[in-house]
């Protein structure tokens, strides 16, 4: 161990600045970085949405980052072996993501014929009229 200081990167997560090669990515080789603000104290909702991210798509995703940062940042980004692509920025006025809307866009870059179960019907409740709710046994519907 060397008592060289630590080295810092830019203002952001490492993706842009230093891409991975790309000839030999694997389907499940995908790397998400969540950039959060330390002096926000956002790492425990940073780690609550990659720990999301890992247990919906177990095998599709070879990394999830947590990359700290400051100034109030919360963005989420996606290399899928293409370069890396911003997915969300609380700053541009979206405020925190919804994981459900989180997780259909990594879904469409890594994975666009998987099935995102209750999630993905949650989303399209609104636009099909039904609220997603079991009205349960002997339920009259009008």
């Amino acid at each position: 161990m060397t008592n060289e200081p630590l080295r810092t990167g830019p203002a952001g997560p490492d993706i842009p600045d230093e891409p991975r090669p790309t000839s030999d990515r694997s389907p499940g080789s995908a790397r998400v970085a969540i950039e959060y603000c330390t002096q926000c104290r956002w790492l425990l909702r940073a780690g609550w949405v990659a720990q999301e991210l890992l247990q919906t798509f177990r095998t599709r995703l070879g990394e999830v980052a947590l990359v700290p940062g400051t100034g109030g940042v919360f963005r989420v980004w996606l290399d899928a072996g293409d370069g890396a692509v911003l997915l969300w920025d609380r700053a541009s006025g979206d405020g925190f993501p919804e994981i459900p809307e989180l997780k259909r866009r990594v879904r469409d870059a890594v994975a666009p014929d998987m099935a995102l179960g209750h999630t993905e019907g949650a989303g399209r409740a609104g636009k099909s009229g039904d609220d997603g709710r079991d009205a349960g046994p002997g339920a009259v519907t009008v």
